[in-house]
């Protein structure tokens, strides 16, 4: 099921991830594998192609509302997976996960509000805070016995402040694959509730958990003051470019006055497609996403092994969650130029700048690998002649 890429390629596309003029603008060539994009390489699960094909072959497309039936299937889903109860209710749509933050720094800050965020983070947090007008406030992560760790001096000290409204959680994080432990989740909970600052997580990744770990939502905590985005089938059934963003909160009043802005701007309406799909997801994707799942941890395992015998000159810290690997390239003591230059023309690697993350040392990449096994092996074979070449 996941051991090749899609291959039905004869169709056209016009994916962000293998686009001609986007490689060229970010890496200088199109000569490159793309593993630059948190997506993945494989067929959806089928249950949700055939619920697409049933609306495409009813050849009607009336006015067609049913959150209802997404929200229930969400609060099952999570039920199953994360023993974690959510109350249909408390669910607000949105057309996606990033209108869902955008949406919530305008609601709950003023313009010159501080947003503290975790860097190195997902980069496009920084671009919807100061898009908004609002300040993008960095808690730095620490690293510690070989992961990241939060600073909660340094976190204390910005809430201290007072400047800061919003903590904007990654949970788990992208980059740098970690899946935030209860008792780290309850520290940070306790200090912002300490200075009553609200805390939206961003949980899009909540299922992609791998064996020895456990996703904790901020839900879990019954802080009054927090928002979830949890229950978007994007990256755990790869329907990027057609999910919609889900927020949550047992508060009423935070539910209520987010409803409510929602609906006067007329976007918690959906898409047929997107409602079908991922009702289908949720109710009948389980296998598959066990299957993904598995052969995805099986990857991170097969590249952390490699690392370790045959590039041990490339450090990494080992995901606990996402299908992404923060790398350090800074043993191979080369500059900004070099490194590019030896990832994308000699290794042909497309892989995220760290600094894209706000990771100050150029030497950190993110690699993505939502990949058949094949192909990332064959890329890391080339990685490395490409390095031991540069050492010979």
């Amino acid at each position: 099921m996941f051991s090749s890429a899609v291959n039905n390629k004869s169709i056209g596309h016009k994916f962000i991830k293998s686009d001609s003029q986007m490689l060229n603008q970010v890496y200088g060539t199109d000569d490159v594998v793309p593993y630059w994009i948190a997506d993945m390489e494989f067929p959806i699960a089928s249950p949700i192609t055939a619920a697409m094909q049933n609306l495409v072959d009813r050849e009607t497309y009336s006015y067609e509302f049913d959150s209802k039936s997404v929200f229930n299937a969400i609060s099952d889903w999570n039920k199953q997976r994360h023993q974690l109860t959510l109350n249909p209710d408390n669910f607000v749509q949105v057309p996606g996960v990033l209108s869902a933050i955008a949406l919530l720094i305008r609601e709950f800050s003023e313009k010159g509000d501080g947003v503290l965020i975790q860097t190195p983070v997902y980069h496009q947090f920084r671009r919807l805070i100061e898009s908004a007008g609002r300040t993008a406030v960095t808690n730095t992560l620490k690293t510690e016995n070989g992961r990241y760790v939060v600073d909660f001096e340094d976190f204390e000290n910005k809430l201290k402040q007072g400047d800061v409204k919003i903590v904007l959680l990654c949970n788990p994080h992208n980059p740098v694959g970690r899946v935030w432990q209860k008792a780290e989740l309850e520290q940070l909970v306790a200090i912002a509730r300490k200075y009553r600052t609200l805390i939206i997580s961003d949980e899009v990744h909540a299922d992609i958990i791998f064996t020895g770990n456990e996703f904790t939502s901020i839900i879990e905590f019954g802080y009054e003051q927090s928002i979830s985005i949890i229950g978007s089938p994007a990256k755990n059934f790869g329907l990027n470019s057609i999910s919609n963003g889900y927020i949550y909160s047992d508060n009423p009043e935070l539910k209520q006055q987010i409803n409510s802005t929602v609906s006067s701007m007329s976007l918690d309406h959906g898409n047929a497609f997107t409602t079908y799909a991922t009702i289908a997801a949720y109710q009948q994707g389980m296998p598959w996403f066990e299957a993904f799942l598995d052969y995805t941890q099986a990857n991170r395992d097969w590249i952390t092994e490699y690392l370790t015998v045959q590039l041990p000159q490339v450090k990494f810290y080992q995901p606990e969650g996402t299908n992404q690997i923060w790398l350090d390239f800074s043993s191979l003591q080369l500059d900004s130029t070099e490194l590019k230059s030896l990832l994308t023309q000699k290794a042909k690697l497309a892989l995220t700048p760290g600094t894209w993350f706000g990771e100050i040392d150029e030497n950190f990449y993110r690699l993505n690998f939502a990949a058949p096994l094949e192909q990332i092996q064959a890329s890391f074979e080339l990685l490395n002649s490409a390095i031991n070449q540069l050492q010979n």
